[in-house]
């Protein structure tokens, strides 16, 4: 088959070239945002994977996510649209729904994004959406959960060298749990989507199937070192002082940190798997113990 791919020198971008390079004609197309552009398109797939990644330094500039995310998304599914290729997957975000999750995070989970990033995705979601697709296309809309694989060097990482330099992680009593998306299962969703033609169109969020306490992630990373984990249990009401405190002196541990550190976002994949009839290929553990041993050898 015929695919088109933008964002091809990304995380996900240079994983999928991979992944779809045997019985596939691939081709990728490097783009950036311009008023009114077109896109000639050949193929009979396109996996639109170009964007600004969310900035978690707040380094951002909110019309940059407006232009890269929700313009430039228009500019390639008005060039689908127009072409005669027939499948159309775009990457958004869980972000698109919520920065707070409150209980589990499904398709149907009320929207309200917050940050320019997640404003910027759930804008082309509802461009797309508003647009009739002929009976001929199918269009899918894809919200990851935290997306880590070998080559990442996301927030897992930043862990990751907190646990190998042996420091005692002093959240313990915080009991939070957050889904992941391996690389792995992200690539596979994709590739069914492609190819199985009974999938209906519509928004799917994609994610492992167990999400994991932060206390289970040190462990995964400890094992992954042969070290010993080292978690402090010290009471939330302490933890939480000591946040206050570094509110007004601007320490490293401020309640805002706290709160991302500690929150829940537990993502239900149930509507995607329901759809595709098949099991994620690999667990949320072993997709994190193929991370962090990547993480080692790098």
């Amino acid at each position: 088959m015929k695919i088109l791919v933008t964002g091809a020198t990304g995380f996900v971008g240079q994983n999928l070239l991979s992944y779809l390079e045997d019985n596939n004609q691939l081709t990728t197309l490097s783009v950036r945002y311009k008023p009114n552009q077109k896109f000639k398109i050949n193929d009979s797939a396109v996996v639109h994977l170009a964007g600004k990644a969310h900035d978690l330094k707040k380094n951002f500039n909110p019309q940059e996510y407006y232009e890269s995310n929700t313009m430039l998304t228009k500019n390639i599914f008005d060039s689908f649209l127009l072409s005669e290729s027939n499948v159309f997957i775009t990457i958004s975000s869980v972000k698109a729904v919520a920065d707070k999750v409150y209980g589990i995070l499904n398709e149907e989970y009320k929207v309200n994004p917050k940050t320019p990033y997640g404003i910027s995705k759930l804008k082309a979601e509802e461009y797309i959406l508003s647009k009739n697709i002929p009976k001929n296309k199918r269009v899918y809309i894809l919200r990851p959960s935290m997306i880590h694989g070998p080559g990442n060097k996301g927030n897992l990482n930043l862990l990751y060298k907190f646990v190998s330099r042996k420091i005692p992680w002093p959240l313990g009593s915080f009991k939070n749990k957050r889904s992941f998306c391996s690389i792995d299962n992200l690539l596979f969703v994709i590739k069914e989507l492609i190819e199985s033609k009974n999938i209906p169109s519509g928004i799917y969020n994609v994610a492992d199937d167990n999400p994991m306490s932060t206390n289970e992630v040190i462990r995964l990373i400890a094992d992954s070192q042969n070290i010993k984990s080292r978690i402090l249990n010290i009471p939330k009401s302490i933890i939480k002082h000591i946040a206050t405190f570094g509110d007004i002196c601007h320490l490293p541990l401020n309640s805002e940190r706290l709160q991302k550190l500690t929150e829940s976002y537990i993502v239900d994949n149930t509507k995607i798997k329901n759809v595709i009839g098949k099991e994620m290929p690999i667990s949320s553990r072993q997709g994190l113990i193929k991370t962090f041993k990547s993480f080692k050898e790098s």
